[in-house]
């Protein structure tokens, strides 16, 4: 009996030791490192394609920066970023009335330069008729003059009267010459009163166009990209210095991606180039576009000492084709491009057909 159970003991811890043996040789062959997969294909006839890779920002292809022209206070504000704009849609109003004040000033100064017009013109005419009415008293007074004369040596008249007609017909010439010096300086007077009416004129008109400036308006159609000021605030026209900024105004149905590209590449970067875009806030998805502009001058190059190390860039302009994009359109939404969204390249810069090639991966 005690043989018997001895066996039985035996046999099981045979049992046991093959089953470590076992999972012990499964383990280790499942830890073995596998060898590396290789991919293999055949050489075949090919098209290449030579690509420039890149990255950089989204930006309108037409944006419009709106600055007033006038200074003053913003006492309306009729938009929001974000908001859609007819071209001579009213965006906002500047405080007109310093300005209105101003057009009241010009035109009262206007109608003073009319009335001083009409009074030169009115003593040139009273001048005018002075002479007239001098000329005929001394067409007259030479007629008297020369029959005195006459009855001077017939003895009929004194000299006392004979001179009387003489000094008559001398006031009368001084009166005649007085009367064309007075019409010459009414002239004078007319010619300035012209210069002082032009010149208010001139002054009422540019007052006027500053009050009419005091209406911002969307000189495009588009949507209002960004806005930089807020009802109330004080801005600065135009007319004084480079003014300030107060929105801009942009066309999103075209909008293009502006790459950097360094000057070992640019030089295979051509017009008309076809692109491949991602864009990072949709993923998955290539849009299309085509090269359309390229700097001729670096973007980081400026007028002080250079540094060797850094590295010199060109910006590269690439339209985003709508065709591309046109399921992401939604009427009544938000277009789904927005400025300053990231995006990444690939610009195709030639292609070869038909080239004995093998793919990289295979090599």
């Amino acid at each position: 009996m005690a043989k018997k159970k001895k066996r039985t003991w035996l046999i099981i811890a045979s049992i046991i030791l093959i089953g470590l043996l076992i999972a012990a040789a499964i383990y280790k062959s499942k830890s073995k490192p596998k060898g590396e997969e290789i991919t293999t294909e055949k050489v075949s006839m090919r098209t290449i394609k030579e690509t420039v890779s890149a990255s950089g920002r989204i930006f309108p292809e037409k944006e419009v920066k709106i600055s007033s022209d006038v200074s003053g206070e913003i006492v309306e504000l009729f938009v929001m970023e974000g908001d859609s704009v007819l071209m001579g849609q009213i965006l906002a109003n500047i405080d007109p009335e310093s300005y209105e004040s101003a057009v009241a000033r010009s035109e009262a100064a206007v109608s003073g330069a009319k009335s001083q017009l009409a009074i030169s013109k009115s003593n040139k005419e009273n001048s005018i008729a002075q002479k007239a009415q001098i000329s005929a008293q001394l067409k007259n007074a030479t007629k008297i003059l020369a029959r005195n004369s006459q009855l001077l040596r017939d003895g009929i008249i004194s000299q006392a009267e004979y001179d009387q007609a003489v000094s008559n017909v001398e006031n009368l010439e001084a009166n005649l010459q007085a009367a064309d010096a007075n019409i010459r300086s009414a002239e004078q007077s007319i010619e300035s009163a012209k210069f002082n009416v032009e010149s208010a004129e001139a002054s009422l008109k540019e007052m006027q166009t500053s009050l009419k400036r005091t209406t911002i308006e969307a000189p495009v159609n588009g949507i209002v990209s960004s806005l930089s000021v807020e009802q109330g605030e004080r801005v600065v026209g135009t007319m004084q210095m480079s003014g300030t900024e107060m929105m801009r105004i942009a066309n999103l149905n075209s909008m293009e991606v502006q790459v950097d590209v360094s000057e070992n590449d640019i030089i295979r970067v051509g017009v008309g180039d076809l692109v491949d875009i991602e864009v990072d806030a949709f993923l998955d998805k290539i849009f299309k576009g085509t090269v359309t502009e390229i700097a001729n001058s670096a973007s980081n190059i400026s007028s002080g000492a250079l540094n060797t190390d850094q590295v010199t860039n060109f910006i590269v302009k690439i339209r985003i084709n709508p065709e591309s994009y046109n399921e992401l359109v939604v009427p009544g939404q938000r277009f789904p491009f927005r400025p300053g969204m990231s995006a990444s390249v690939d610009i195709y810069t030639n292609e070869k057909n038909d080239i004995l090639s093998v793919p990289i991966q295979a090599v």
